[in-house]
Formats: structure tokens, C-alpha cells, sequence
């Protein structure tokens, strides 16, 4: 059998304990009442039958004589009142009193064996007849040596007692109900402070807090700290106090780094620039050069380049950090697939670089070149941490509204602890100061950086034969110039 559903909320809770507490304080004096009533009118109708003194039954025991004109008294008798002779165990009268007279009562051998089995104390004990119900006797010993019993109904406690109970039941629902009701706006006005402090503890939950400029809702004004709720408020709030200088002392140590890497980068394009010029020039010498320093020109030049495109890659993430706006028009994927799988097999010939595009072109909203550098860079480090005679598979595809771009290969895989961190800047797998293999580091950075500005997500599955970057780009919508059609 299932349990019944708890409530979960606290304000259910609260109200739900009191209704029960009110429902077992109602049950315990309806009970106690009853059971008090019940006593007290049972002593009082003993009384009655007391101070009745069988009279009635007296006068059935002078009737049962035939010589004699002896008639049987019933005054000041209650209605209803029951008198019955025995003797010998067996009943000789049974009567009784209806208005001023008095009628006989059938007596069946189960009642029979009951009126005898009344003792002669002078007190009240219940009996059940057949014809009457439940009744009231008190037994006595007559002149003749015969029983005498007088009984008084039953039923007039019971009425009575059930009249209580039917007034307790009306009353202590109503008391219920209006308890209920006016219990839940109590509990309802005093949790308020609490919902207070659940709906700003909330509002912190959904603040994106990974990055940027963050703006904490404001305290909660429950500081009180004689009550509990007042001292959850006061802590929420000097832990809300804490989070917002964390935050903005970030934010601030996250720009002054943006800037100095903007102004870095900026600085050193023009000497770098200037270096890698000069070494062209040195190299284009049409005189004899040592074969040492043609050797040191090379790297230079070599080094030179690199640097560049590291200046360049800098430059990049800090504009788009700053938020700058790129440039928006219709990209077609499918024909930029076709130059970017063609350039990477130009540059790693020992792979094999296979395309899986749709019928139609898909196109999407956005920079065609910087989603160009997004393809490069996935095919690039697909070609850069594989071994030769991977197969390197590109996809295109428009579902569920996304422009689907994927990049697989059956090469060795990224390590588990690895996978959460490739989209971070100069995240590599191999830590080790020398390198014999990638680049800067920031190719994977530079791709989550472009998608996200295009308002798309990027995410990698790798494990050891296959590994997946899959790139969801937004179609146009209908209201667009130019749409995109699925495969």
C-alpha cells in the first residue's frame, strides 16, 4: 500500500501539526466530555430509580394475587418506567408504565436469565430486553420471597450523550476549519521573512557568476537577531556582502588583465613586425652567409611568425571580451567546409580528411571570417594531436533550428581530466615547458570565444578512438534574408 504524500513545504508542515494537535486536543475533551456526561446522567437516572423505591414493582407483587383488588400503582411513576416480579427465577409480572396505566412486557427466557442475574445491592446495572432495549435495574428482595426489580430506560443517557456528540462533532469541525484557515495566513505572515531570505538566496543561484560584472541583489531587510529568521538574514547578507567584494575585486584584477593584454599585444605588433621584416630581408641577402647564421635568421624568422599569430590570437580574445561586435552577414558553412578541409589537407598531407555535407547549402547569420577560424582551428588541432593516417571527418548539418558543424577523429583521444578544460586559454594536455608538438594554446580558446559571440556552444566527447568538437551555430529566423536548408 503506498504512503500517503508528505507535505514538503514548511508552511504545509506548520499547518498541517497544528490542525493535528487542535484535532487531538478536540478528540481528548469530546471524549472526556462524553465519557463525564455519560457518568453523570447515569448516576442521576440511578437515583431516580432510588428514590423510586419500587414502588411499582410492589404493587405488581400484590396484583399477582387473584383474591385480591390490589391494582397496580403507577403514580408519579416516569413514562416508561419497567417493574417485574420473580420468583423461583421465573418472572410472574412484567410490566410497564405507559401514561396512568401500565402494560405487560413479553419476557423471552434470554431476558429472563438476565433480570435474574441482577444482584440485590441497591444499585444500577444495564440490562438488555428483548422488547424494551436497554434499561436500567435495580433488584430487591419482595415480602414473599420473590425479586422485585424496577428498571428506567436507557436510551434517554444515550439520546443525550449523542446530542453532545453531534454538537462537539459540528463544533470542533468549524474550530478546525476556521483554525486551518486563519492558522495558514499566521503561518503564512510569519514565514515571510524566511520567504525573503529563499528568494534572494534564489535570485544568487540564477546570477551567471563564472564571469563579467555581477550586480548582488540587494540584502534582505530581516536582521533581526533575536528570532532565527533574523539571524539566517544577517548571515545571508554578510555572506552576500563577502561574494559581491569577491566578485568585484575579480572583475576588476579580470579587466586590468584584458587590458594589459590588448595593450600588450598591441605594443608588440609593430616590433615584431619590424623583426620578422628584417629577417625576410636578411634572408633575401644575395651574398654569402655563414651557414650558422643563415641558420639563426631562419629562427628568427620562424619565431617571428609565431609570435605574430600569437599577438594576433591575443588581440582577438580581447576584443572579444570587450564585447566588440563583429562582422554580421550570410556565411555559407557548406562552401566554407570545402576551403578549410582543402587547406588542411595542404598542411598535414599524412592525414586523411573526409567531408559529409548536406544537398543544400547551410547558411547562418555571422563573420565569415572568424567562423572561418573556427573550422581551422578545430581541423588544426584534429591534425596537430593525431598520428599520422587519422581520419579526420567534417560534417555539416541544420537540425532543431542549429547549424550542426562536427569534427571527429580516430585518433588516441583527449585524457578524461583534460576534456573540461580545453576551451580555457594556453590549455594543453602536455604541461612539460618544452614542446615538441602544438601551439600557442589559445586555438580551442578562440573557438569557444567566436562561437559564443555568434550566440552558438561547442562541446567535446573524446575517448580513446574517437573524439567529437561539435559547433551549434543558430539558423536565420524566418524573418531573415537568407535561410538555410537542411540536408
Amino acid at each position: 500500500m503506498d504512503r500517503l504524500p508528505l507535505p514538503r513545504t514548511l508552511k504545509a508542515r506548520l499547518t498541517i501539526g497544528l490542525l493535528a494537535l487542535l484535532a487531538l486536543a478536540c478528540l481528548a475533551v469530546g471524549l472526556i466530555t462524553v465519557t463525564a456526561l455519560e457518568r453523570f446522567l447515569l448516576n442521576k437516572l440511578d437515583r431516580q430509580l432510588v428514590a423510586a423505591d419500587g414502588r411499582f414493582a410492589e404493587s405488581l407483587e400484590h396484583e399477582a394475587h387473584p383474591d385480591t383488588q390490589y391494582v397496580a400503582d403507577t403514580r408519579g411513576q416516569a413514562e416508561g418506567t419497567f417493574g417485574a416480579r420473580l420468583l423461583f427465577g421465573v418472572v410472574t409480572q412484567a410490566s410497564m408504565v405507559h401514561g396512568e396505566t401500565h402494560v405487560p412486557v413479553p419476557i423471552t427466557s434470554a431476558d429472563r436469565a438476565a433480570l435474574a442475574a441482577v444482584p440485590h445491592d441497591g444499585r444500577g446495572h444495564t440490562v438488555r430486553l428483548s422488547a424494551l432495549g436497554d434499561y436500567r435495574m435495580v433488584s430487591e428482595e419482595g415480602d414473599e420471597g420473590d425479586t422485585l426489580l424496577t428498571g428506567l430506560p436507557y436510551a434517554r443517557v444515550m439520546d443525550t450523550v449523542h446530542r453532545l456528540e453531534a454538537v462537539e462533532t459540528a463544533v470542533f469541525a468549524a474550530a478546525l476549519l476556521i483554525t486551518g484557515v486563519l492558522g495558514a495566513l499566521l503561518v503564512r505572515l510569519s514565514l515571510r521573512p524566511l520567504s525573503r531570505v529563499a528568494a534572494t538566496a534564489t535570485e544568487v543561484t540564477r546570477l551567471p557568476l563564472a564571469s563579467g560584472e555581477v550586480a548582488m541583489p540587494p540584502p534582505v531587510p530581516d536582521t533581526d537577531t533575536r528570532t532565527e529568521v533574523g539571524r539566517v538574514g544577517a548571515a545571508l547578507n554578510r555572506m552576500l556582502g563577502h561574494v559581491g567584494d569577491a566578485l568585484s575585486r575579480r572583475h576588476a584584477s579580470e579587466e586590468r588583465l584584458r587590458h594589459f593584454a590588448a595593450d600588450a599585444s598591441h605594443e608588440l605588433r609593430t616590433p615584431v613586425a619590424t623583426v620578422r621584416a628584417h629577417a625576410e630581408l636578411a634572408l633575401r641577402h644575395p651574398g654569402a652567409v655563414p651557414e650558422d647564421v643563415l641558420h639563426a635568421l631562419e629562427r628568427i624568422h620562424y619565431e617571428s611568425e609565431r609570435m605574430s599569430g600569437l599577438v594576433d590570437d591575443l588581440l582577438l580574445l580581447a576584443r572579444l571580451d570587450a564585447g566588440r561586435p563583429l562582422e554580421r552577414g550570410t556565411v555559407d558553412l557548406t562552401r566554407l567546409a570545402l576551403d578549410a578541409v582543402g587547406d588542411a589537407r595542404a598542411a598535414s598531407p599524412d592525414h586523411r580528411w573526409l567531408l559529409e555535407l548536406p544537398r543544400e547549402p547551410v547558411t547562418v547569420p555571422g563573420d565569415e571570417h572568424r567562423l572561418y577560424q573556427v573550422v581551422a582551428n578545430l581541423l588544426g588541432n584534429a591534425g596537430t594531436h593525431t598520428p599520422p593516417d587519422t581520419t579526420v571527418t567534417l560534417g555539416i548539418a541544420a537540425t532543431g533550428g542549429f547549424a550542426e558543424l562536427t569534427v571527429t577523429d580516430n585518433g588516441p583521444g583527449i585524457p578524461e581530466e583534460f576534456q573540461s578544460e580545453v576551451f580555457q586559454r594556453f590549455s594543453r594536455a602536455d604541461q612539460a615547458r618544452q614542446r615538441t608538438a602544438g601551439g600557442t594554446g589559445l586555438g580551442l580558446a578562440i573557438v569557444a570565444a567566436v562561437v559564443d559571440a555568434h550566440g552558438g556552444t561547442v562541446e567535446v566527447t573524446s575517448r580513446p578512438g574517437r573524439t567529437a568538437f561539435v559547433v551549434r551555430l543558430p539558423l536565420p529566423g524566418p524573418d531573415a534574408e537568407t535561410g538555410a536548408a537542411g540536408p
